[in-house]
């Protein structure tokens, strides 16, 4: 299912550029246009998902591979190896959990911080 109004949907079809990450049959992924961190890009379902309300046992096989596939595309993108490196996975979940596009989306987080360092 494709949202012909949703951003996520229009950058997944190439009509709005994008920054990608990575991308194969049901996974697409790029950079945030707004990172909260030295390395910040989201990953998303080809799938059109409202939120993670909407989430059935029917959508387990992508939403694993997506968790699966965080690591390493964080790693990839230059977050540091646990344990002294890391990352942070944030799915918001509706208007009062912070969504503000409608297409199920995970932030991975993370990169050198060096003030962080003891």
């Amino acid at each position: 299912m494709h949202d012909p109004n949703c951003l996520f949907c229009k950058i997944i079809a190439g009509q709005i550029p994008s920054k990608k990450v990575y991308e194969d049959e049901e996974i697409f992924a790029f950079h945030d246009i707004h990172p909260w961190a030295p390395v910040h890009f989201l990953m998303v379902p080809k799938l059109h998902i409202p939120s993670m309300a909407q989430v059935t046992a029917e959508h387990a096989g992508v939403l694993g591979r997506m968790m699966a596939l965080a690591p390493k595309l964080a790693l990839e993108q230059g977050c540091n190896p646990y344990p002294e490196g890391g990352f942070r996975v944030v799915v918001n979940t509706g208007l009062e959990g912070g969504q503000e596009i409608h297409h199920l989306h995970i932030h991975v987080m993370g990169g050198p911080r060096p003030w962080l360092k003891g």
